[in-house]
């Protein structure tokens, strides 16, 4: 695996890559990999004749509130796991190959209403951030194919709107939610729960399960069930931002009609804030 920090670098690896063409696939990540992220890079592996990575732990997705110094950064650590699950090359630059110009003056790429919902209320300007980066690596890698998680549910729709509306030659491939075996979505933010925290968190998962199954029984008040979602994780210590049943395409308020279903849920356990997501398909008998 080569590993570049320069978009120069990058650039002249990935056109070599051209001649003969080769489909080049890309994973991008803010690194403290897990296996999560490693079942990204499988996707990207059969999808692709060459796997870039990259790591850059991005300012402009965390808000004044939240820890960016804090933020976990292992990139010799993620180097090797990447090197192991077959990348063939690393793009981990730092602030200034990204943001030449500081990052708080960036020409920025948003999404309109995709990005100020559920956790775009409660991490103003974060999917901001999300675009403008996976803008610039789209542009930087010219990538064929892209790959990102389900669990992250509404950055993968902002990012497939962004890829529709600004006719990038993209092809966004969704991969599944990687778990623990008490169903807890994995998470870089994992690693922030205490001891007795991580015993009580997959307790979110099972939360969205029962509304999932509610719904499968035939239930169709989703703002009740919305609200015993909500009550049922501040019982178990949890401080809910949000509890949602919404449209699988676009995430807007879904109705008694509507027959492809997210459920959605985001809430803080002592230092960590979880999210997680299931897509429920309803028959239309």
């Amino acid at each position: 695996m080569q590993t570049v920090t320069t978009s120069a670098a990058l650039r002249e690896t990935v056109a070599d890559w051209r001649t003969p063409p080769q489909r080049i696939a890309l994973v991008p990540t803010m690194g403290n990999l897990h296996d999560g992220h490693l079942s990204l890079i499988r996707c990207a592996r059969q999808a692709g004749d060459r796997v870039v990575a990259s790591i850059f732990v991005n300012p402009l997705q965390f808000s004044a509130a939240e820890d960016f110094e804090g933020y976990r950064r292992t990139l010799d650590m993620d180097a090797g796991k990447l090197r192991e699950a077959g990348v063939d090359l690393l793009f981990a630059p730092v602030d200034a190959e990204i943001y030449p110009h500081g990052h708080r003056n960036v020409t920025a790429v948003e999404v309109p209403v995709l990005s100020t919902m559920l956790c775009g209320e409660f991490r103003p300007g974060h999917f901001r951030g999300v675009a403008t980066v996976v803008a610039k690596l789209f542009n930087l890698v010219q990538p064929d194919v892209a790959v990102f998680g389900e669990k992250d549910y509404q950055q993968l729709l902002v990012i497939r709107r962004m890829v529709t509306d600004l006719d990038f030659p993209v092809r966004i491939i969704a991969a599944p939610t990687v778990r623990e075996t008490d169903g807890l979505a994995m998470s870089s933010r994992n690693g922030y729960l205490a001891a007795g925290e991580r015993q009580r968190a997959a307790v979110l998962y099972e939360t969205l399960s029962a509304i999932r199954d509610a719904i499968m029984g035939g239930l169709r008040d989703y703002g009740a069930l919305e609200a015993e979602g909500r009550l049922r994780l501040e019982r178990a210590g949890f401080r809910p931002d949000y509890v949602a049943v919404r449209r699988s395409a676009d995430l807007l308020p879904a109705g008694a009609s509507d027959r492809n279903l997210a459920i959605l849920g985001a809430a803080w356990l002592g230092r960590a804030r979880l999210i997680d997501n299931l897509q429920l398909g309803l028959s239309n008998g």
